[in-house]
């Protein structure tokens, strides 16, 4: 059971990532790609495909049989992330790295996270994620689980 939180745990790192720079860049991107003149052509295809590989990740983990900590700590990033802004918006704005010593990927991402924390999107998807966190079901073990161990308790006893 503490392997299966373990890995929820790092999963959850990974969607924080994934969510945070992929999902910021995707924006930036699509709203670059928006403004431009002609708007739109590759830059936008491939900032939607990024948006749905994003969201994507995000379907597969919320509605997957993994640990409940594969949702909880994106989830309260985000949410941590919109209270800071709401409370001190000089703080949590100065969390986006705008350096020119920032590789050009991380503030392109940190750009389109301003966009999305500004519009409230992260406090929607940081709500969405909790969702699953309240469910009691997705903390217990399931019952195969205790069956195969009933069963291979069994089966060793007889050798």
């Amino acid at each position: 059971m503490f392997v299966r939180h373990f890995a929820g745990l790092l999963v959850g790192l990974v969607v924080s990532a994934i969510l945070l720079g992929g999902g910021g860049w995707a924006v930036y991107q699509a709203t670059a790609s928006a403004l431009a003149n002609p708007p739109g052509g590759r830059p936008m295809w491939i900032a939607l495909g990024a948006m749905a590989a994003v969201g994507l990740v995000l379907g597969l983990v919320m509605s997957g049989r993994i640990s409940p900590l594969a949702t909880f700590v994106p989830s309260m990033v985000l949410l941590a992330w919109t209270v800071v802004y709401v409370l001190d918006i000089n703080r949590a704005l100065s969390f986006i790295p705008k350096e020119p010593s920032v590789h050009q990927l991380l503030r392109e991402a940190g750009l389109g996270n301003q966009t999305l924390l500004t519009t409230g999107v992260y406090a929607l998807l940081g709500v969405a994620l909790f969702l699953p966190v309240l469910m009691p079901s997705r903390w217990a073990r399931r019952d195969e689980d205790l069956e195969e161990d009933d069963y291979e308790s069994t089966q060793g006893a007889y050798y």
